[in-house]
């Protein structure tokens, strides 16, 4: 019979192995972020003859001329007025649409839910054409409001599966209790639904909003004028025909990735609960 302390040691030698292929996962997920960095701060003459991720000098300026020569200042705020302005679109709009369907009996509800998820099978350039068109009717296109409902449109699908997961869980007492205290629908989907609900709006927000601030293809569809464009747009600056600044086009890419890493982090515990609790299965 084995003893205890060869389990012991089974078990500490299953839990280093783990351990050593999740660093190993890790390690190599944060590899390109270190190179993009470690690139930004090289000049176009050393960046290919120093391939060490701690270069000799830091050229801290290829940031400030980044961001001068990118014209970064309009695009930046143009980034962030459309990603605050599309996840909260998207929270509200989706949020109500899950509640819907997993707590409300009305005709058509199981059809129209089908199509929604129908829709996540579609691929966005699939979309493309029919959005144009559109657009072009009702006189959206080349504007920030088409470029903001068309992107809401993207995330809702996957938000609606996600929220009505959660909340087909959530204790039918909570709503009767919310009941006797005299809320009315709308007042249990924002006193009860919303607030149980954070972990997975966490995962929500921040999948969207990632998915709205790397946007680049659509924007180009939509928007004719420099000033509407996004960030991701700006980068197409340190692009030549020829010739590509890759200091500079690595330092803007930095730029371009911290805010979105600031909210993952914010959200960090958030999401992490979401998943723990099965949110992102359904």
């Amino acid at each position: 019979m084995r003893s205890p302390i060869y389990y012991k040691t089974k078990s500490v030698a299953i839990n280093l192995l783990i351990h050593l292929l999740l660093l190993s996962i890790a390690a190599t997920c944060l590899f390109p972020l270190l190179w993009m960095v470690s690139s930004s701060l090289k000049t176009q003459d050393t960046i290919f003859k120093d391939l060490s991720l701690w270069p000799d000098k830091f050229h801290w300026q290829n940031y400030v001329q980044a961001w001068k020569e990118g014209g970064f200042g309009g695009n930046f705020l143009n980034s962030i007025i459309y990603t605050v302005s599309v996840v909260l679109g998207i929270i509200v709009i989706s949020s109500l649409a899950a509640y819907a369907f997993s707590r409300l009996r009305f005709p058509g509800r199981n059809i129209m839910f089908i199509m929604f998820m129908a829709a996540m099978m579609i691929p966005i350039p699939g979309s493309f054409v029919a959005l144009y068109v559109l657009l072009n009717k009702l006189h959206l296109r080349n504007t920030p409001i088409g470029y903001i409902l068309c992107m809401i449109n993207v995330g809702l699908s996957t938000s609606i599966f996600l929220l009505k997961t959660f909340f087909d869980k959530m204790p039918k007492e909570l709503e009767d209790a919310a009941r006797i205290d005299g809320c009315s629908k709308l007042g249990i989907w924002w006193h009860v639904a919303l607030p149980l609900a954070k972990p997975v709006l966490a995962v929500v927000v921040v999948f969207n909003a990632l998915n709205v601030w790397n946007e680049y293809i659509l924007a180009l569809i939509i928007f004719d004028e420099r000033k509407f464009m996004p960030l991701q747009v700006a980068l197409q600056t340190f692009q030549g025909e020829f010739v590509t600044n890759y200091p500079l086009l690595m330092a803007g890419l930095t730029i371009t990735a911290l805010p979105i890493i600031i909210v993952y982090l914010l959200m960090q515990k958030y999401i992490v609960k979401g998943v723990t609790q099965g949110a992102l299965v359904g």
